[in-house]
């Protein structure tokens, strides 16, 4: 009798223990199973949206091909300093004619569009601009080097005037031309874009452009253009970067980069670098 009591003390012993064991594990899994739900997710990494960038390539120290075939200057570097403080974009550049640019961001193959790109009515009305001006230059009466008889642009009377189609030179000039009774004739450059505005005005059949002091350097330089300006400055040009309409957010990003890139000195140090001088600020 004594043993069947103590089997019976030692049985319940045994349940009651695998019970207690029992109840443990499931607080420990029920534990477990709270901590799980309370450790806080990781961060999702952030999403990076990539811009295909615009240009022509062919504007030297602006946006060219260099000896090894990099795409380069002053334009391209500012994009990629920009780009590099924006790390929710992604820069990618695409080089096409310049008269294909906007068409191209029109039809949205392209995001941005980079090339010197001054406001005008036309392009307000279809595009979006960035608000900070990233260059700001005066423009000019160009001839060849030994044309003496214009010296301004009142001595253009009867002339033929080259321009770039789509351009604000272009703008200005059919502006003034149809304010002051259409003195001269305008032509547009071909396919060759500056070199055949070179070209043109070398030969004589066209007798001036308009242009920058910077501009007309670089082509003496590197094109042997013969060209010089003349006269007072006709009008000074801001520069900005070119978006579609709808996109604001990235418009306001740009803004934001270029205002650091400006008062850290970098825009200035690139414009000396690439451009000789700092044309970034007015006169």
């Amino acid at each position: 009798m004594k043993i069947m009591n103590c089997m019976a003390i030692t049985i319940a012993s045994v349940l009651l223990l695998a019970g207690c064991g029992a109840k443990e594990q499931t607080a420990a899994k029920g534990a477990a199973s709270t901590a799980s739900v309370a450790a806080p997710a990781s961060a999702a990494p952030q999403k990076v949206k990539k811009i295909v960038v615009g240009t022509s390539g062919t504007f030297k120290d602006v946006t060219f091909l260099d000896d090894k075939g990099n795409l380069t200057g002053y334009d391209i570097e500012l994009t990629k300093e920009i780009d590099k403080r924006l790390p929710g974009y992604e820069f990618e550049f695409k080089t096409m004619e310049f008269a294909s640019i906007l068409l191209s961001l029109e039809a949205g193959k392209i995001d941005l569009a980079v090339n010197q790109y001054e406001v005008n009515p036309e392009r307000q009305a279809k595009f979006l601009f960035n608000d900070e001006a990233y260059n700001i230059w005066p423009s000019k009466v160009v001839v060849r080097k030994d044309n003496d008889a214009i010296k301004s642009v009142e001595d253009l009377k009867g002339k033929k005037v080259i321009t770039s189609p789509g351009s604000n030179g272009a703008v200005w000039l059919q502006d003034y031309n149809k304010a002051h009774g259409n003195p001269y004739e305008i032509v547009f450059s071909g396919s060759g874009g500056t070199n055949d505005v070179i070209s043109q005005i070398k030969t004589g059949r066209v007798d001036a452009t308009i242009g920058t002091p910077f501009s007309i350097a670089s082509r003496n330089r590197d094109a042997d253009a013969q060209q010089k300006v003349v006269g007072p400055v006709l009008y000074t040009s801001k520069i900005y970067y070119v978006l579609r309409k709808d996109e604001t957010e990235l418009k306001s990003k740009i803004d934001e980069a270029i205002r650091e890139i400006k008062k850290d000195g970098t825009l200035a140090k690139l414009s000396k670098q690439w451009l000789g001088e700092d044309f970034t600020v007015t006169e």
